[in-house]
């Protein structure tokens, strides 16, 4: 009998979130940056041949599968507080998730994070950030997926305190790899989160074909008000970027495979959720779920919170309910 995460890839669905490869204790799984061009018969995609072969039953993989085990049925019935929040970091909107990072560094509270870098075609990578001055390299949101936690595999071995960056499949994965698996990961951000891309649709489709834009010239790109948006450099003196945007309705249906079944916006099984949408410009909503979450934030230093931001919750709640509409399975189909 196959595990179940077969049918996950078999279906499309996998989120490539690279949980799977981080626990397997036969090393049989290899998540490639692409999910729908997995094959679990394909022994490009796996260390020891296809999963189904030298699987032993342990089911590893489905206790760790954010697909596997589902969607919250309310996304906010565990939001303990919600709040705006910024650094003077430089990063994306507030910075709060830089934050974060460095100031747990800085006292000792994690040995290690996993996250994702990008270089200036904005190819991305995932590695493990071990000290402070690591989080200037993975500051910013990328739009595109990696399997972030295969990084874990290498990660558990090595430290004791870990943190988790991630959307929320990712954030899912991390947190059932807690509950099921290890005390190694201390804490879990994950990023409110609409959809992704891949590396192909986002550099080679959407930024070149779609707006005309060159992608080295990028700096940001970003969702809101309807669209997506672009700011390339403009001038080398200082100047502001250049914004470009397009309608989501043009690029949303290049979103990955599985974001289009995804019914968690908010990275519900966090410990803190962070994300731009609810903020004013240039803040970010902080949204703490556990006791865990809450226990860190208050260690993280460098941070300017306000009570109540606007648009506030609200907004948040709409987009939420949006992606559920838009994903959730059709009569008579199976999610």
């Amino acid at each position: 009998m196959p595990p179940k995460i077969v049918e996950v890839i078999e279906n499309g669905v996998c989120a490539a979130c690279g949980a799977c490869e981080a626990t397997c204790p036969l090393n049989a799984v290899h998540v490639d940056l692409e999910a729908e061009r997995r094959d679990p018969n394909n022994l490009t995609y796996y260390v020891h041949g296809a999963a189904c072969e030298v699987c032993e039953d342990c089911l590893t993989c489905s206790r760790v599968c954010p697909v596997v085990d589902g969607f919250p049925t309310d996304e906010f019935d565990n939001v303990r507080s919600f709040r705006g929040g910024k650094s003077e970091l430089e990063g994306q909107d507030g910075a709060v998730v830089s934050a974060i990072l460095k100031s747990l560094f800085e006292q000792g509270e994690i040995d290690c994070a996993v996250g994702i870098k990008r270089d200036e075609d904005w190819k991305i990578e995932p590695f493990i950030l071990t000290k402070a001055s690591d989080v200037d390299l993975s500051k910013g949101t990328k739009y595109t997926s990696a399997p972030v936690l295969s990084q874990l595999k290498e990660a558990m071995a090595k430290y004791e305190k870990i943190a988790v960056v991630g959307v929320p499949c990712q954030a899912h994965a991390a947190a059932l790899m807690r509950e099921n698996m290890t005390d190694r990961i201390a804490l879990v951000i994950g990023i409110l989160c609409m959809e992704s891309f891949t590396e192909e649709a986002l550099c080679e489709n959407i930024i070149p074909k779609i707006m005309g834009l060159d992608i080295t010239k990028v700096v940001k790109m970003d969702f809101g008000g309807g669209k997506f948006w672009a700011y390339t450099k403009n001038g080398d003196n200082g100047e502001e970027p250049e914004a470009h945007s397009v309608a989501i309705k043009e690029v949303a249906p290049l979103a990955r495979n599985p974001c289009h079944h995804c019914l968690d916006y908010t990275a519900y099984y966090a410990d803190i959720s962070v994300g731009s949408v609810g903020a004013p410009d240039g803040w970010n909503s902080v949204i703490v779920r556990t006791e865990i979450g809450e226990k860190y934030l208050n260690k993280v230093k460098g941070i300017e919170y306000m009570d109540d931001p606007k648009p506030g919750m609200f907004l948040i709640k709409k987009l939420a309910d949006q992606k559920h509409k838009n994903n959730a399975p059709k009569e008579g189909g199976a999610h």
